[in-house]
């Protein structure tokens, strides 16, 4: 039973953060005189810690069902559910907004996980811009 819980918080992450993403393409930032609003940010803000709440939650599922994907120095991460919860939320926002540290990380499955994740890292501002960029072109020519 536990397994197939897993697997739900699994599948709600995965479409979380897919939903998410198309949150951001389909997003028709609002020009008050100026091209880019707070709004515009707020909404990348929302996206990234979507993503990678969405991300680590797949981590944590793996890791707690008996899948080692994240390691710490020379040791798998776990210990208490907190623990556990920390680290795998904190390994998550590194690598969407970074390369990462090196002091977690990812094993086994958990290394194309970690690659797709670095990849979202990189597209969100790209998908940020050029879809701002879009939309203030359309609202220029309909002006």
């Amino acid at each position: 039973m536990s397994k197939i819980l897993l697997f739900l918080v699994m599948l709600v992450a995965v479409v979380g953060i897919m939903m998410s993403v198309l949150l951001l393409l389909k997003n028709k930032p609002v020009f008050h005189g100026k091209q880019v609003s707070i709004r515009n940010f707020f909404i990348l803000l929302l996206v990234y810690m979507t993503v990678a709440a969405g991300f680590g939650c797949i981590y944590m599922a793996l890791q707690l069902m008996g899948v080692t994907v994240l390691t710490e120095g020379n040791y798998e991460v776990g210990g208490s559910f907190f623990h556990l919860l920390e680290d795998a939320m904190y390994f998550s926002a590194v690598t969407i907004l970074s390369v990462g540290y090196g002091d977690i990380t990812p094993l086994g499955i958990g290394r194309p996980i970690a690659m797709l994740e670095a990849f979202f890292g990189y597209l969100l501002p790209t998908a940020f811009v050029v879809s701002t960029v879009f939309h203030f072109k359309d609202k220029v020519k309909a002006n």
